[in-house]
Parts: C-alpha cells; sequence; structure tokens
C-alpha cells in the first residue's frame, strides 16, 4: 500500500517537473524567434551593404552613343583630300569633355588623329578648337547627349599642320611685338635689387587682363583678323598690351602706344565683339581694344601710380618708399 501511494506521488511529482522543463522550452524558443527591433535594424543594413557589394548581374548599363564627326587631312597623303571622319562614342566608356573623347578615340578606333594637349584644365590654351561652330576649349567644354552629331574642326582661317592641329606661328609672333615685360628706362643698372611697389587699387586694374592664355580663340574668330591676320594685331595680342599700359609698375607706356599707333594694329577693329562671346577665360578683349583707342586719341590718360618704388640709395641702410599722397 505505501509503496503503491509513494509510486504515485513520485510519478506525479515527476509529471509536473517534466511540464515546467517544456514550459520553460517553450517560452525560451519563442523569445528567441522574436527579436529585437535593433536585431532586424542591424539584419537589414548588412543585407543591403552585401547587395551594394555584389550588385546583381542581371542590371544591364545601356550605352549612350554619341556621333562625332572630326576634322581630317593628312599633309602626308597631299592626294587626299581634307574631309570629316564619324565615330560612334559611347559615353559611359570615356569622360565628360570633349578632350576626354577625342582622347578615347585615338586610342579605341584610330591612333592617327592628331591633336594638341597638355593641362586638361583649362590653364595651356593647347586644345583651343572649333567645338559645334564655336570656338572653345576642348578640356572644359562638356559633351551633351545629343541626336545631333559632336562637329569638331580646327580654329578657322588657320594653316592647318595636320587634323586639329593649327598653325600658330604668326599669332605667337605677334606677342613679340608689345614686349610682355615690364620696363623701366634707367633702372637697367637696379634690376634684381629691390622690390617694385604697387597698390592693391593699381593692381586691381589688371583684373580681367592678365587671365589671359593666349589660346588664340577669340583671334580666330575676329573677322577683321581674318582679312588682314598679316596687319591686324587681333583681340588677343592687344588684350595683352593694354595689360602691360596700363601696369603702374611699367614706366614706357608710351613707348609701348606709339608702337601700335597705325592704321592697321587697333583701328582695324570694327567691335563686332566675337572676342567676347567665344573667349573661354569670360573675358572681354572688345573693352580693352576699346580702351586702347581712347588712349591713342588722347581721350584718356593713364593714372599716376600709388606707389612710387625709389632707387636704392647706397648711403643709407634703409629704403624710402615715397607715396602718391607724400
Amino acid at each position: 500500500m505505501y509503496t503503491a501511494v509513494s509510486r504515485s506521488v513520485f510519478t506525479s511529482h515527476f509529471w509536473m517537473r517534466g511540464v515546467a522543463r517544456i514550459r520553460v522550452s517553450r517560452l525560451s524558443t519563442s523569445a528567441k524567434e522574436t527579436p529585437s527591433e535593433t536585431d532586424t535594424a542591424v539584419a537589414k543594413e548588412i543585407a543591403g551593404i552585401a547587395e551594394c557589394k555584389t550588385p546583381s548581374k542581371e542590371t544591364k548599363v545601356e550605352p549612350r552613343l554619341q556621333i562625332v564627326r572630326v576634322y581630317r587631312w593628312n599633309p602626308e597623303k597631299p592626294k587626299v583630300k581634307p574631309y570629316m571622319q564619324q565615330f560612334s562614342i559611347d559615353l559611359n566608356k570615356c569622360g565628360t569633355m570633349v578632350l576626354n573623347v577625342l582622347a578615347f578615340i585615338k586610342a579605341q578606333h584610330d591612333p592617327t588623329l592628331s591633336f594638341r594637349k597638355s593641362c586638361r584644365e583649362g590653364v595651356c590654351g593647347c586644345c583651343g578648337m572649333n567645338i559645334n561652330g564655336v570656338n572653345t576649349l576642348a578640356c572644359v567644354t562638356k559633351v551633351k547627349e545629343s541626336p545631333k552629331p559632336l562637329v569638331i574642326y580646327p580654329l578657322p582661317h588657320t594653316y592647318v599642320i595636320r587634323d586639329l592641329i593649327p598653325d600658330m606661328e604668326q599669332f605667337l609672333r605677334q606677342f613679340h611685338k608689345i614686349d610682355q615685360y615690364l620696363k623701366r628706362p634707367g633702372e637697367d643698372d637696379f634690376l634684381g635689387m629691390r622690390q617694385i611697389l604697387q597698390s592693391p587699387r593699381d593692381r586691381k586694374k589688371l583684373n580681367g587682363l592678365y587671365e589671359c592664355i593666349m589660346c588664340g580663340c577669340c583671334t580666330y574668330s575676329c573677322p577683321p583678323y581674318w582679312w588682314l591676320g598679316d596687319k591686324y594685331l587681333g583681340p588677343a595680342v592687344l588684350l595683352q598690351a593694354y595689360r602691360w599700359v596700363m601696369d603702374s609698375r611699367d614706366m614706357a607706356h608710351e613707348e609701348r602706344l606709339l608702337k601700335i599707333r597705325d592704321f592697321y594694329s587697333v583701328y582695324r577693329c570694327h567691335t563686332i565683339f566675337n572676342c567676347t562671346k567665344t573667349c573661354p577665360k569670360g573675358l572681354n578683349p572688345g573693352r580693352a581694344i576699346a580702351q586702347l583707342k581712347c588712349l591713342l586719341a588722347g581721350l584718356t590718360k593713364k593714372e599716376k601710380p600709388d606707389l612710387e618704388t625709389a632707387i636704392p640709395n647706397f648711403c643709407q641702410s634703409e629704403e624710402q618708399y615715397l607715396s602718391k599722397k607724400e
């Protein structure tokens, strides 16, 4: 009797402990099955990173085809006349500038294509050419995807050496006529012995003049230069001439004006302002030429410098600089 009762109590106690364990295990598994909000957010972020690192192969980039027509002429083949060669370029495979497109054509399609390039930042002025009818720099001109072809010519009204390379000899030779350096007569013995002073107000007068990079875009867009390029100096040269005339540190402005005081050098400008419209640096050569005309006609005169650099005095230990007000 005792054994039967004890067995029943033992079995009931064992049964209750088993049910409790099952309940605890079920509660623990249910807690594990419902993760917190932070765990779900972390899991989503990890999945997103994995998708970025391993892009699906199904996504395909559609080609952005652009037709490019380039002027071609080879002096080694005199019997072949100049012609326009057409290329179909995928803009996804090259840079965004016209110079990148030309480099891609030379690397992938035709290695005989010739053009000038150097800085690729609009500083050297080597890559000046006619793009869609406008004289500009290829390195700062963006390619816009269009159903119309991109047409590229060398600078107009120039002798072409080959393809997109114009002959700039006459253009650069004209710069030597205006003497692009400071002139201080009577101070040859003191060159390099002291700095030449210039006030901030006089320095501001050179803004919009010294930035010219001599690319020739303005000069070869000027109709008077097309007709009289051997006599008329052109917008770029006259812009630099005015820059050195107006420099407060230069003391030979009368001599400079005398050099260009003739019938052709300046007065062939008819203020068409093609030069101002096409300048890739945003300068205004037309205004500089108009100011030169006023100086030549005597309507305006060059202002005296705010600061005058004194000649070194070897008897004194310190130099004395006299200002305009004193």
